[in-house]
C-alpha cells in the first residue's frame, strides 16, 4: 500500500510539472465527445477522451508488470 501511494504521488506531481503542455492537447475536445449545452446547464461526456486514457493506462501498467 505504501509503494502505491507514494508512486501514485510521484505521478501527480509528475502531471503538475508538466500541466501546461498537457493541457494543450485536444483531450475533452474529440470527436465523439458529447456536449450538451441548454440555458443554465450544460452535460459534458467525454466518451472517446476515457477511452483513449483507458488504453494508455492500461498500456502503462501492462509495462510495469512486465
Amino acid at each position: 500500500m505504501q509503494k502505491a501511494l507514494i508512486i501514485i504521488g510521484i505521478a501527480i506531481a509528475i502531471v503538475g510539472v508538466f500541466w501546461p503542455w498537457l493541457s494543450s492537447l485536444p483531450l475533452g475536445r474529440l470527436p465523439g465527445d458529447i456536449v450538451i449545452r441548454r440555458e443554465g446547464f450544460t452535460f459534458y461526456l467525454p466518451i472517446t477522451t476515457m477511452i483513449i486514457v483507458s488504453l494508455v493506462l492500461s498500456l502503462i501498467l501492462w509495462l510495469f508488470r512486465q
